[in-house]
């Protein structure tokens, strides 16, 4: 490491052990094998829950919108063009508003008190959510769309505050060699949560949904607070972890960008290009799932089917967490970022082929892509991910995912317009909806080609 940035590294380090008198997480000695750890399979039952919960409610959600959705996709399987996916990038929008808006502060919580109550508390927050969300939908008639986006808008909210004490713990917790195989597992498990979540919506519905009345989905809500409730008792499986600066004061920079997180950014430049080679993944992520249910439609595809083509990139996240977990122990985790991006942008290329007959490579193709595509996203993030938690002093982690967090939903919030400008280029020009992958692989292309991880750490660490 540049002997100046090794030197503002320790200045910050410096700075914050002038706040906290805490040593080392003893955790991160622990020589208990990660499968044999209680906290690790608490941490992992409580994302899943969560996740299961967010795409339970938000499908849900979703699901109101079938009878205009149908017309839509009428008019998207004669034309290949429509408006179905517009709904899900208001979803986007709301859901990812809190993350900008909160991330600061939840980061600030999540160094300044022990990451593990935070955690605990965040759980209970999302059983008086869920409750809402049944209000929600049984007072249908009287609030309309307004109270279920109002309670989507608190499940950012409460997502937004559990997520920097989330990922902030697990170097806390685990020991640095463990950490890609437990952001494998949790980033597998995760993706199963959402495939499952959007499926069990689409029964409920089917079930409850029998007499026309958005009311009846209230039933349905039961299951999301029993779910709440679980992961709230699973959470209370995860050891508790000493704060990593107790005595931090509250000012107004931790209500954005901490001091500390701009310093630190400022010197260590790897840092800074991993947190926006992230946010630019995540923005092209947004754009791709309005575009995946656009591609189905296009092809022919009844809605269960194009959303068995979205669930297909679930599935390839959850083979590719394996694979990165696998050689991000092995020693390869910096070549799996650049082979990670040159395999997103070759899916995406294959992906956006057409002919004057149609898509190139058809209904089959497109569902083999999309898979591959997802295990290339996983082989690429994971290792970034990691990275990103391990880097920074222990004083300054929850902080640091914090501005992750803020990083990453920036790019998301952008994803929705920048789809809507896609789509009108493809309708200005004559072009099908998959050519909309091919100016997402243009965004990922000069990645893929400059960008490389050095994952060398600072020499200084608390």
């Amino acid at each position: 490491m540049e002997p100046e940035i090794e030197a503002s590294l320790t200045r910050v380090v410096t700075s914050q052990d002038e706040h906290s008198h805490t040593a080392p997480p003893p955790s991160q000695t622990t020589t208990v094998p990660l499968m044999s750890d209680r906290s690790f399979w608490g941490m992992v039952s409580t994302q899943f829950l969560g996740a299961f919960n967010d795409n339970l409610y938000k499908q849900l959600m979703l699901l109101l919108a079938i009878p205009a959705a149908a017309v839509a996709a009428t008019q998207a399987a004669e034309t290949g063009q429509g408006t179905v996916s517009d709904i899900q990038g208001w979803a986007t929008l709301v859901f990812s508003l809190p993350f900008v808006l909160f991330s600061g502060f939840a980061g600030y919580l999540s160094d300044r008190f022990s990451k593990t109550p935070i955690i605990v508390y965040c759980k209970v927050a999302e059983i008086a959510v869920m409750l809402l969300g049944l209000l929600a939908f049984y007072y249908f008639d009287l609030f309309g769309t307004a109270g279920t986006w109002f309670v989507l808008f608190l499940m950012g909210t409460q997502s937004s505050f559990f997520g920097p004490g989330k990922y902030g713990i697990l170097p806390e917790l685990f020991r640095s060699e463990d950490l890609p195989r437990a952001n494998g597992l949790i980033l597998m498990t995760t993706f199963l949560a959402i495939i499952f979540g959007t499926v069990l919506a689409g029964a409920l519905k089917a079930l409850l949904f029998s007499n026309g009345s958005a009311a009846s989905l209230a039933w349905g809500l039961l299951v999301c607070v029993a779910i709440a409730i679980f992961g709230t008792l699973t959470s209370l499986l995860i050891r508790k972890v000493p704060a990593a600066q107790p005595k931090l004061p509250l000012t107004v920079d931790c209500f954005g960008i901490c001091d500390d997180a701009r310093q630190l950014l400022r010197v260590d430049v790897g840092l800074l290009g991993a947190l926006l080679v992230g946010s630019m993944f995540w923005l092209v992520s947004g754009i791709a799932v309005p575009t995946v249910n656009r591609l189905g439609l296009w092809l022919g595809a009844n809605e269960t089917w194009t959303s068995v083509l979205t669930a297909s990139i679930g599935l390839g996240i959850m083979i590719g967490a394996l694979l990165a977990g696998l050689l991000c122990r092995k020693g390869f985790g910096d070549r799996c970022v650049t082979l990670g991006l040159s395999g997103i942008c070759l899916c995406l290329g294959i992906l956006g082929m057409w002919t004057s007959n149609g898509h190139l490579i058809g209904y089959t193709g497109s569902l083999t892509a999309l898979v591959l595509l997802g295990i290339s996203a996983a082989v690429f993030a994971i290792p970034l991910q990691v990275y990103i938690q391990d880097r920074p002093p222990s004083a300054l982690k929850g902080r640091m995912i914090a501005t992750m967090n803020q990083a990453n939903f920036t790019g998301i919030l952008i994803s929705g317009p920048l789809y809507q400008l896609f789509e009108w280029i493809s309708r200005l020009l004559a072009w099908p909806i998959s050519s909309v992958f091919w100016m997402m692989g243009l965004l990922i292309l000069p990645l893929a080609i400059f960008y490389r991880l050095n994952s060398d750490r600072p020499a200084d660490r608390v």
